[in-house]
Parts: C-alpha cells; sequence; structure tokens
C-alpha cells in the first residue's frame, strides 16, 4: 500500500497531481513534469537529512494513486500532506493509507503527534478527518499552532493525532475483532 518515494513513479504521480480537484489541495505543486522530478528529488534528499517523510500510496496491483508525507518534523512532530488522483477519489484507500503511514511513524520512526491543517474548504478532507476516531480537532487545544497556522486568513482547521490516542484506537479494535472471532 505504500512504498519510499522515488522518481519512477514521477510521469503516474504527475499526471494525477495535476487534476483540477487535486492540484489546488497538494502541498509542493508542478507547473510542469520538469518541475515535478526536481521537487520529488528535492523530497528524498529532504528526507536523508530528518526533515520529512514521504511515501507513495498503491494501490492493490501496485499502481502509484498519491502520496502521503509528514512535513515540518520538529520534536518527534509533523504536519500531514495526502493527496489521492481523482480516479481514486471514494475508492476506500484514504484509511489503509493513513492507518500503514501512521503504524510507521508511530511504532518505528519514533513520532509521537501528528497535526493535520485542512482548508475549511477542502469538505472532502474534513470529512474525511472527521471520519477517523483517533482524531482530535485542535483548534482551541493547540491556540497558539492554529493562531499560527492562520497568521493571515483564518482559512484552516487544526487536527491532531497523538500517538497514545492512535495505539488505544488500534488496541481497542483488535481486541473487538477478536471477540467477534471468538462468537463466530
Amino acid at each position: 500500500m505504500l512504498k519510499k518515494r522515488d522518481l519512477h513513479d514521477c510521469h503516474t504521480l504527475y499526471d494525477l497531481m495535476t487534476h483540477p480537484e487535486v492540484f489546488p489541495f497538494v502541498r509542493h505543486k508542478a507547473e510542469c513534469y520538469d518541475e515535478f522530478v526536481f521537487i520529488t528529488k528535492q523530497t528524498i534528499e529532504a528526507e536523508e537529512r530528518g526533515e520529512l517523510i514521504s511515501r507513495t500510496i498503491l494501490d492493490e496491483w501496485g499502481t502509484p494513486i498519491g502520496t502521503i508525507n509528514l512535513y515540518d518534523i520538529q520534536d518527534n512532530a509533523g504536519f500531514l500532506g495526502t493527496w489521492l488522483g481523482k480516479p481514486y477519489h471514494g475508492q476506500g484507500y484514504n484509511k489503509p493509507a493513513k492507518d500503514a503511514f501512521f503504524d510507521e511513524l508511530f511504532f518505528e520512526l519514533g513520532i509521537e503527534k501528528i497535526f493535520m491543517r485542512i482548508r475549511k474548504t477542502n469538505i472532502r478532507s474534513l470529512k474525511a478527518a472527521e471520519k477517523l476516531p483517533y482524531v482530535s480537532k485542535a483548534n482551541e487545544l493547540r491556540k497558539s499552532l492554529y493562531d499560527q497556522i492562520n497568521s493571515n486568513d483564518e482559512i484552516y482547521d487544526l487536527y491532531e493525532i497523538s500517538k497514545d490516542q492512535y495505539t488505544f484506537h488500534m488496541l481497542r479494535n483488535n481486541d473487538s475483532h477478536q471477540e467477534s472471532s471468538q462468537l463466530a
């Protein structure tokens, strides 16, 4: 479902990223293919320096369908950025990609908190975030960070996922699944 970013997927990802329903919500926009390759190289190098973590999201056949990233890493926390190509919207890829990424971040890479800043106009992403049971809206909880990301205009909602919230949810989910299996 996820793999480290590489240059082999650039054509497919660039074509998906440029769709008008995707492009406005991509953090590092590229106006042409060569620029996308350059940004991908920079992303790979930034990950090697520990500044971010970036993965390519794959469908069940191994085809690249989007990216998931943790940016601005400081004090074992960072900001999530995810996009899926338009043909894959509503197909059930978002939650499994996030779960796989969060497992890697929390249990392999030592991340403690993940923040999401989502444009208040990005209804699709707001709904996706609010579906996740381990996500907390943090506009009030992290008021100084909320004010910082909205320093020019109040355009973002802030969400937080802590390792504890995520772990609790995953353990509770596994316990319910085991109980269901035992009853069957």
